[in-house]
C-alpha cells in the first residue's frame, strides 16, 4: 500500500464524519495495529465499511453502527463547503526526486476530486526539513486557513541522530501552535522510524516520540507513514529513502 492510499483511508472516513456529524466531540484516533494504549483505533473492520480507496463514502448506518469510531465536529468551511488539508512535512511530503503532481498530497487531491469531495490539498513540504526547521517555519504557515493539518516531520532528525527528546519537544510545540491558532482544525500526526544503523535503543526511543505525542494530544495518528513502502526496492528511489511515484 502506498502513502496516499493509507492516508486516503484516514481522510475519507474523517471527512465523511466531519460533514455528517456536526455536534459530536473530536477524539484522538489512530490507524494501524500499533496504536498506543488509550488511543482509539480505526481497525480493518472500521475501514472496510465503505471507506476503502476507490469506494464511495460509508453509509451513515455503517458509521453510526461502528463503536470504534467517534464522530468529529464539523470542520467544513461554512462559506465554500471546501475542506482544506495542509500537509506540513519534509521531503516525503514534498515528493523529493519527483514532480509535485506525483507526491502523495497531489494524489490525495486527485482521489478526492474523483469522489466529488470538495477538498483543497496544500503541499507545504520542504525537502531536508527537520523538526526544528518546521518549528521555525510553522508560524508563517499558520497565516493561511486550513481545516486539517497533517504533520509529517522527524525523519531527518532520525537520519542525523538528533536527541529524541529534542524532536518530541519540537513536534509538541508545533502541535501546540496549531491548536492555539486554529483550535477548530484537526491534526493528523504521521510517525516515522529511525534507520537500522542507529541501534536498537535509539530506534525504540525515536519510535516512542510519536506514540507519546499521540497519547497526550487530540490527534489522528498514523504510526508509520512509510508502512508497506519502506524497504521495498520497487517503491523506493535508488537512495533507499525516498519513495518512487508508485510508493506515493
Amino acid at each position: 500500500m502506498s502513502i496516499s492510499r493509507s492516508l486516503i483511508l484516514i481522510l475519507t472516513l474523517f471527512c465523511f464524519l466531519s460533514i455528517h456529524f456536526n455536534d459530536a466531540t473530536a477524539e484522538s484516533v489512530a490507524v494501524g495495529d500499533d496504536a498506543p494504549a488509550g488511543v482509539t483505533t480505526l481497525g480493518d473492520a472500521a475501514l472496510s465499511e465503505g471507506a476503502a480507496v476507490g469506494d464511495a463514502a460509508p453509509s451513515e448506518e455503517a458509521v453510526a453502527g461502528n463503536d470504534e469510531v467517534t464522530a468529529s465536529s464539523a470542520i467544513v468551511d461554512s462559506e465554500t463547503g471546501v475542506i482544506t488539508i495542509l500537509f506540513f512535512g519534509d521531503s516525503i511530503t514534498a515528493g523529493y526526486g519527483l514532480d509535485i503532481e506525483q507526491a502523495f498530497p497531489a494524489l490525495i487531491q486527485e482521489k478526492a476530486d474523483s469522489l466529488d469531495y470538495r477538498v483543497d490539498a496544500v503541499n507545504a513540504g520542504v525537502s531536508g526539513e527537520t523538526s526544528a526547521g518546521g518549528l521555525r517555519r510553522v508560524d508563517w504557515i499558520l497565516q493561511r486557513p486550513f481545516d486539517i493539518f497533517v504533520l509529517e516531520l522527524g525523519g531527518n532528525d532520525g537520519l542525523r541522530g538528533v536527541d529524541p527528546d529534542h524532536t518530541r519537544e519540537n513536534l509538541q510545540q508545533i502541535i501546540d501552535k496549531v491548536s492555539s491558532e486554529r483550535p477548530a482544525a484537526q491534526i493528523v500526526l504521521t510517525g516515522m522510524e529511525a534507520p537500522p544503523n542507529m541501534g536498537d535503543s535509539y530506534i525504540s526511543s525515536f519510535r516512542q516520540i510519536y506514540h507519546n505525542l499521540a497519547e497526550t494530544n487530540d490527534v489522528i495518528f498514523m504510526p508509520f507513514i512509510l508502512e508497506d513502502v519502506a524497504g521495498e526496492p520497487e517503491l523506493n528511489q535508488p537512495d533507499g529513502i525516498h519513495p518512487t511515484a508508485e510508493g506515493h
